[in-house]
């Protein structure tokens, strides 16, 4: 069977929803360095840009020295890559969407601002990888979203047609990297970020994966 169409997926807050592990992460490094813990709801909003904006967003206006900053990332990678599903779980009715995307010969790959062997990693421990063709973190090119060509060379690598492609993201990093490669974007509500879904474009809006099927059909 001839593949037929492909969606691109962020990661955290679209596939998985990893706020709690992020969080925790997140407060191990504020207390280590001598900093204010923040609540859940807080660190979510920041989720998305990488590790260093996400904990630079909790201090505000401090003035950090950039070795100091090196030394915070670090220690967020490392505790967070031990700790990386402790709590982290699947969106609702994932698991029978991908199930029926591959039954429809659908190409699926992930684009994420996650770093690309902790992105694997979690997607291996949640039971998700094999589901993917391909699975591009921030450092997997010399760009990452919202540059379209982190989305566009993604498509080439699964053999993919830009004209038969979806992206699927909570936030407006995916959506803007949707616009600038010209594909449909699907965004999924109570994401991490702090804009509001009326101030971000998309064409459809969901909130989980269950009956998900019924709109993709839309597009095939």
């Amino acid at each position: 069977m001839t593949q037929i169409y492909t969606i691109l997926f962020d990661l955290d807050g679209t596939l998985i929803d990893t706020a709690p592990d992020l969080a925790v992460a997140h407060n191990h490094v504020m207390r280590k360095f001598g900093h204010e813990t923040k609540e859940l709801v807080e660190v979510k909003k920041n989720v998305g840009k990488g590790a260093w904006v996400m904990m630079q967003k909790s201090l505000k206006n401090k003035t950090i020295n950039k070795e100091v900053q090196k030394e915070m990332t670090k220690e967020f990678v490392d505790f967070y890559g031990k700790n990386i599903a402790n709590n982290s779980k699947p969106i609702e009715g994932l698991f029978e969407f991908l199930d029926w995307s591959k039954t429809k010969n659908i190409s699926l790959a992930v684009c994420t601002n996650k770093e690309e062997r902790l992105a694997v990693d979690l997607l291996k421990k949640l039971k998700l990888f094999d589901y993917f063709e391909y699975v591009a973190g921030h450092d997997t090119f010399a760009f990452n979203k919202p540059d379209a060509r982190h989305l566009t060379n993604v498509i080439e690598i699964v053999g993919g047609d830009p004209k038969r492609t979806i992206m699927v993201g909570d936030s407006e990093v995916d959506e803007m990297a949707a616009i600038n490669a010209k594909l449909p974007f699907i965004l999924v509500a109570d994401g991490y970020t702090e804009r509001t879904i009326e101030q971000i474009k998309h064409d459809v809006l969901i909130k989980d994966y269950v009956g998900f099927d019924k709109i993709i059909s839309k597009y095939l």
